[in-house]
């Protein structure tokens, strides 16, 4: 019965294309389904189920998990206060001599909210009402201009420190406690402020690639050009400063580990919500609408942790864990073969799940053995982001594209999509490329092992060896007399 998870998330991605229904009630239904034939052909123990309860409690116990309705938070203030429609104004107007101003503020605009939204959908929907109307008036294509939409809604996958990196970096100290464990190897645990400060030099690296060829794709517009009014009101600038600054200080100090994330998302929250009372921008109705938001949001992101929690119990019950740990441990090619083989099938996920659920469901099962072979947990976590950003991006089943073609009603084929998109995968697959040959890229303060380092990486067989001595079932305790 071990590979009875495998079936079961092929289950989950069948019902969920088929059927459209939210993430969370599939894991938890395809869980309990699952779960029941397992207790009755004994294969799954019941006991295991019976701890369920206190495996919940202990989970949402997590302080971390406090970031997750201030970052929603944050998100719904976004999404209706004019802040981003004031900022977007002014970076099109300071580049409006060019012509390209409208597409590069754009992609502008998505670093500097990206990280604050929390979520890829939530920066679409942001993205969609700001800046779409002007992409199409400024003369770009349908194409074009989802594809700049697409690609500035995935900066906050990798831009830290987004909802996305946090819940990344809990994860990753997760599984890489449990490989520290099985190796006996003395080493460092991995925390959330490594993970940030890993994905700086992959981002900015990424986030001046996509500037650089938004520029050199968007020819210039006559139209744009002459409409804007390069004179800006006092107020404009300061309020564009003000945010930009304020933002960049803010996610500067979280990264750099100044203040904890937590205490970040509730100023960003506070500062939102006075910036929209000095600028009289939000009364009772929209205060109703954002709260009303926020719980939704925040009420299906605890019900998918709590779905995938469950998913992953049944899934380690039936012993697919260990079968995809054997499977990863025996591998051959050293290094990167299971590196590599996780980095494919993390891939595949993400044609049928967004991030969180990859976070929640996926990486628990896939990344604990890849860490048992590779010394290095945030070189792992960075390469993770990375094939995430570019999966989300690739037509037609990527998250973003879907995102983008639902939300902004795009009538564009598939073969109109592919040209926009490539030039920004090709960038995103540059700098993955860059980061798995050359891992002392990643800024790493205060982390000293990295492949080839003071640690060496894992042989064929030992990891094997240590694998097995893991997954090996318990033996017998000897009735007492």
């Amino acid at each position: 019965m071990d590979a009875a998870g495998i079936l079961m998330l092929l289950v989950v991605g069948g019902v969920m294309i088929v059927t459209g229904l939210p993430t969370w009630l599939v894991l938890i239904g395809t869980a309990a389904a699952f779960a029941a034939i397992g207790v009755m052909i004994h294969a799954l123990p019941l006991a295991l189920l019976a701890s369920a309860p206190s495996r919940l409690i202990g989970l949402l116990e997590n302080d971390l998990l406090q970031a997750l309705p201030l970052y929603v938070l944050m998100g719904a203030l976004l999404n209706r206060l004019p802040m981003a429609q004031t900022l977007f104004r002014v970076l099109t107007r300071v580049l409006g001599r060019s012509g390209k101003g409208a597409p590069v503020a754009a992609l502008a605009l998505g670093a500097v909210f990206a990280p604050m939204n929390g979520s890829v959908g939530a920066s679409v929907v942001m993205l969609g009402r700001t800046v779409a109307p002007r992409l199409a008036s400024s003369g770009l294509t349908q194409a074009r201009g989802g594809a700049v939409i697409a690609m500035a809604s995935t900066l906050g996958v990798v831009i830290p420190p987004s909802l996305v990196l946090i819940l990344l970096g809990d994860a990753m100290l997760r599984a890489h406690t449990e490989a520290v464990n099985i190796t006996g190897r003395a080493a460092r645990i991995i925390n959330t402020q490594d993970v940030f400060r890993g994905a700086l030099v992959p981002a900015a690296a990424i986030l001046v690639l996509a500037l650089v060829i938004t520029w050199w794709r968007s020819g210039a517009s006559t139209r744009d050009a002459e409409a804007v009014d390069l004179r800006l009101r006092p107020s404009e600038a300061v309020t564009a400063l003000a945010v930009i600054g304020g933002i960049i200080a803010l996610l500067a100090a979280v990264t750099l580990g100044y203040v904890y994330a937590v205490e970040a998302a509730a100023a960003g929250g506070v500062a939102l919500f006075a910036y929209g009372v000095a600028t009289r921008s939000i009364g009772a109705a929209m205060l109703r609408d954002v709260l009303r938001d926020t719980m939704a949001v925040t009420g299906a992101l605890f019900a998918l942790l709590v779905a995938a929690t469950m998913f992953t119990l049944v899934l380690r019950g039936f012993g697919t864990d260990r079968l995809l740990a054997r499977g990863l441990t025996e591998m051959g090619g050293g290094t990167y073969a299971p590196l590599a083989a996780t980095l494919v099938a993390l891939a595949a996920c993400a044609f049928v799940l967004d991030a969180f659920e990859m976070i929640f469901v996926v990486i628990p099962v896939l990344v604990p053995p890849v860490l048992v072979r590779v010394p290095d947990p945030v070189w792992v976590a960075v390469l993770v982001l990375l094939i995430l950003q570019a999966s989300f991006l690739v037509p037609p089943f990527g998250y973003a594209v879907l995102m983008v073609r639902n939300v902004l009603r795009l009538r564009t084929r598939v073969a109109e999509l592919v040209p926009a998109l490539l030039p920004y995968l090709v960038a995103q697959l540059i700098v993955m490329a860059a980061v798995l040959a050359a891992p002392g890229l990643l800024w790493r303060p205060g982390m000293t092992e990295a492949p080839g380092a003071s640690t060496p990486a894992v042989s064929d067989d030992e990891a094997r060896e240590m694998m097995e001595r893991q997954l090996a079932p318990p033996m017998p305790e000897e009735p007492s007399n």
